[in-house]
Parts: structure tokens; sequence; C-alpha cells
């Protein structure tokens, strides 16, 4: 499938991806040391809702559009709270309360960083990487690089702040992509093992998706981490291959209280963005795999609140 962002800014899955990056970021900015991000596929970095690619497919109106600008719904107060940082980001893209810019992964680390932080946007599309110098506007905390995504990971860690977040969300324009994101989490956590890692993946069929999970668990098993997290979300239940039905996130080296947070929202977000109300989500570490069910969590009480 072809995945490359400007298509799909601001849909399900963007939303899904861009929060679990700022509840990350949320947390290392907790500790006053400094931090740098990687972002391996950093696409254009910023994109108009109301022309161009986006407004061709106009998934972010069943996406982002739900949740934010004059078509949301209401948020209850704990969905609003985890939601925070994230909703104050686009509306500071979108500050007359209309909803025409999304904010990719470049812009929403750069807004969310500190003078002691740092970010590395890498993107290897010509055209995309030419707007996105743009966009970055030669901020000097933000650098720009022009290459292979996996080659951009394996320069740049273990970075010089010893703390950071390793973002890899590649267009899967080519087959074999999981298999090449597993490899080059394997080879970077040998370099960079307390490094948060987020890893996005599209949902078609549930047999490649189970593999790429076995493999985040025997890469986290055998660098002697603790089990990564697994956030996903359904529009549907799996039973068309063909079709899109989800998105998910896993979490390698996760902050101790995202699971409490995502657990707080994922309900809310499965009946806000899938079908008909009636989306499906998946939160569990990655040791066990439990079928999906409406507004349910594979984590239990005692987990969750770790």
């Amino acid at each position: 499938m072809n995945y490359r962002h400007a298509y799909h800014a601001g849909n399900f899955g963007d939303v899904l991806k861009h929060v679990v990056l700022m509840l990350c970021l949320e947390h290392l900015k907790r500790k006053e040391t400094g931090f740098r991000v990687i972002d391996t596929h950093a696409g254009a970095g910023r994109y108009r809702l109301d022309h161009d690619a986006a407004a061709k497919t106009d998934e972010w109106r069943h996406g982002i559009g739900r949740l934010f600008g004059p078509d949301a719904v209401p948020l209850p107060a704990a969905v609003a709270t985890v939601l925070a940082s994230y909703l104050a980001a686009l509306q500071s893209e979108n500050p007359l309360g209309s909803l025409t810019v999304y904010p990719g992964s470049p812009a929403l680390v750069q807004a969310a960083l500190r003078p002691s932080d740092a970010l590395q946007a890498n993107e290897l599309h010509p055209d995309d990487a030419a707007i996105l110098r743009n966009v970055l506007a030669k901020d000097k905390l933000c650098k720009i690089t022009n290459s292979d995504g996996y080659a951009a990971l394996k320069a740049a860690v273990p970075p010089r702040e010893r703390r950071g977040l390793i973002l890899i969300d590649p267009p899967f324009e080519q087959p074999g992509e999981l298999i090449r994101m597993t490899k080059s989490l394997a080879e970077a956590v040998k370099r960079f093992a307390t490094g948060i890692y987020v890893l996005w993946y599209p949902i078609k069929d549930e047999k490649p998706v189970t593999r790429f999970h076995r493999g985040i668990q025997d890469v986290t098993g055998a660098a002697g981490l603790r089990p990564a997290l697994k956030v996903e979300l359904l529009l549907r239940p799996l039973r068309n291959p063909l079709l899109l039905n989800g998105a998910g996130v896993v979490i390698v080296n996760p902050p101790y209280q995202l699971a409490a947070e995502l657990a707080a929202l994922m309900p809310f977000l499965a009946r806000t963005l899938g079908d008909d109300g009636k989306g499906l989500f998946r939160l569990a570490e990655l040791t066990t795999e439990v079928d999906a069910v409406p507004g349910r969590t594979e984590l239990d009480g005692r987990k969750a609140q770790h």
C-alpha cells in the first residue's frame, strides 16, 4: 500500500500516532535534562486540509475533524486531559477555531521542544523534504536530513543527549516494511537501549501484524528490556484484508503512566472514530494476544495503573 503522509493527513491513524507522540514528549519533559527526537520518515511537516492531496481523500473529516474544529464532538473531561497537548498544538495551527491546517509529526515536535531539546527530521522524498525545510524555518533546534529513514536512524543513535524518542513511520510503499522496521529497531536498541521507540503501522490483515509483534518481542527480550506496549485502533472487525481496517503503534520503553492514559482515551476514540460508532481497540503489553472487543482494554486495572 502507499501511505504517503499528505493523502492521509489528520485521519484516524494520524490521530492515534500523534496522540501517543505528544504523550511521550510530555513524559520526557518532566525531567529538566534535554532530549532529542529522531523522526525517520518525517514527511512534509504541515498539511493543508482544504486543498491538494488531503482534500482528495477527506479522511481527516472522520479523524481529527471529530475531535477538533467546528464539527468536533464534546470531549469528556478525562479524554480532554489526555488530549490536552495534542489539541493545544492544533489550536496553535488553527487559531480561529477552523480546521484547515494539520501539523505533521515534525511540526508537533517543534512546538513541544524546549531550548535544551532537539529534533532531527529525516525525509527521503525530495519534494517533501523541501517543504519540510520551509516548515521548520531554519529553527536552530531542528536538523533536517534527506536520506533513507533507516540509514538516518543508524547514523543518529545514540544521540549526544542520551535521552530521546525515535519515531519510525514509513509510507509502506514496498512489501516487507514491517520486517525492515523490526531489523532497524534491533540495531538501534543495541546502541541506544534507553530510548523511547514509537513505531506506527497500518492494519489490513492480522497475520503480518502478529508476526511483527512477535519480532518486537524478540528484540526487547534480547535487549533485556521490559515488554513493549501496543495500542491499536480498528475502524471495524478484521474481516476484509483488502481494506485499511485500522492502525497501531508499538512503544518500546513506554513511559510508566502511558498505559493508564491510553486506557482512559481509547474507548472514546474507538466509539468516535470507528465505523458507525462501533470501532475496536487493543491495548496491551506485547506478551499475550487477545481479540479486540468494543470498549475494552487488554490491560487489567492493576497493570493500567502501574
